[in-house]
């Protein structure tokens, strides 16, 4: 049987490492997807600039519609990146019938809906392990192997600047400035790292997870995201005093009022095991009513870990080419007449326990009324430490745990502490996760 031909949008880090997996492990794809499997045509931008991979026996060009429209690929690999000329390749692939493989996770959390709609109609595939966790499998995890379960939560760390910061902080005792600076140096963080350090790379990443976990549309603009820029290492420090790691975090959770997406900077037991996930690694964490908790752990970016779950979408279309397209893998995990209409939550109706920390005067009285407070709100608090002042500095640090509340709750509470005249300053407050088998 003749090799299948594919087509490759983008020739960097990750498309380089595609096309050195594919030919090093020619024999071994082979005899897993049924057929050899080979790029024969493939786009960059400089065609003159130093690769990673061997092209030779690959055409190239600087123009992608050229790719696309070659009559004798079948396969698109779109390895561009963002969400303009990718979602017009994309689109132009899928109207030709040709199946896709991305690795691109702000086209699928933002367009996906509109793309699989189109991909249903002409038949085709569109395959997107790549776009979480880089060499994770976590998306056919949980879209195939626990397809059996009612999913309850899942919780993440998936992107791997954001981590890298953050254990940096904790081991070294650094300022998170200067740990961004080193993370910009290594190649892990952009010359604008907002994309990471804001959580929105997280959001693209949990607004797929979700949709698949629970069966709803994808709903980017309705994911909470906040990022790890206003993290102290004093915060990094308190919570390790406490017994806690903290984590930037993608969560997704079921409840009774609909569903919680929220990224943000997570206060997560020491002991846990993906508190314990460090530098740049990647890990997810997900809960099933059948299996329990299952844990996902390995390489979020980089050319070969990424390359792996591209190569490994392409085997799987392979593998289906000539099946009939109503019995295939849906793309979101449910049939796509079944997605859940369940409204997403907002921030102010999500319950999580709390960290806080606040500067207060140094004078009797000041934890009473901050207590009272918080009583009246109906927060009940978990600990407490507080930092005698240093030197001549008239402000303590107070710090506490709360139990688990309504997050508008909080925030009233938070409104009257910052209002009294012995508090200096703003309360920082950091959302905490306990992430037990309930």
């Amino acid at each position: 049987m003749n090799p299948v031909k594919v087509g490759l949008l983008g020739l960097g880090t990750v498309g380089g490492g595609t096309v050195n997996v594919l030919k090093r492990n020619a024999e071994e794809i082979a005899r897993r997807a049924g057929r050899g499997i080979e790029i024969v045509h493939a786009a960059a931008r400089d065609l003159n600039k130093p690769r990673i991979c061997d092209t030779d026996g690959i055409q190239l060009t600087t123009d992608p519609n050229e790719v696309v429209n070659n009559p004798e690929i079948e396969i698109v690999i779109e390895l561009i990146g963002g969400d303009g000329l990718a979602l017009e390749m994309v689109n132009k692939a899928i109207e030709q019938g040709k199946h896709v493989v991305t690795a691109n996770k702000a086209l699928i959390a933002k367009h996906g809906n509109d793309i699989f709609a189109k991909a249903q109609q002409k038949g085709v595939m569109v395959a997107f392990e790549a776009a979480v966790a880089g060499g994770i499998p976590i998306i056919k995890a949980i879209r195939e192997g626990l397809a059996g379960n009612q999913i309850q939560w899942l919780a993440g760390i998936i992107n791997g600047t954001g981590n890298f910061i953050l254990t940096e902080m904790k081991d070294k005792g650094r300022d998170f400035d200067d740990v961004l600076k080193e993370a910009q140096a290594l190649g892990y963080a952009e010359a604008d790292p907002t994309f990471d350090v804001e959580g929105i790379d997280a959001a693209h990443k949990l607004t797929i997870l979700a949709s698949i976990a629970f069966g709803i549309p994808l709903q980017f603009e309705k994911t909470f995201t906040e990022g790890i820029t206003t993290i102290t290492r004093e915060d990094v420090a308190y919570a390790e005093e406490l017994g806690y790691r903290i984590k930037h975090l993608g969560v997704a959770r079921r409840t009774d009022k609909g569903f919680e997406l929220r990224v943000h900077p997570t206060l997560i037991p020491e002991r846990r095991l993906i508190a314990n996930v460090d530098g740049v690694m990647n890990a997810v964490l997900v809960m099933g009513d059948a299996v329990g908790p299952t844990l996902y752990y390995g390489a979020g970016a980089g050319a070969e870990p990424t390359a792996s779950a591209v190569v490994g979408d392409v085997v799987d279309v392979v593998r289906a080419l000539t099946s009939d397209p109503e019995n295939r893998v849906p793309h979101l995990a449910f049939q796509a007449d079944s997605l859940a209409n369940d409204p997403i939550l907002s921030m102010d109706d999500v319950e999580t326990a709390y960290y806080l920390r606040m500067s207060v005067q140094d004078k009797p009285g000041v934890m009473a009324k901050v207590a009272s407070i918080l009583a009246e709100s109906d927060i009940s608090i978990e600990a407490i430490i507080q930092k005698e002042p240093v030197e001549d500095d008239a402000f303590a640090n107070i710090i506490m745990l709360t139990h688990r509340v309504v997050e508008k709750q909080m925030n009233a509470a938070i409104a009257k502490i910052e209002a009294l005249d012995t508090i200096n300053g703003a309360v920082k407050r950091i959302r905490m996760e306990s992430l037990d088998a309930k």
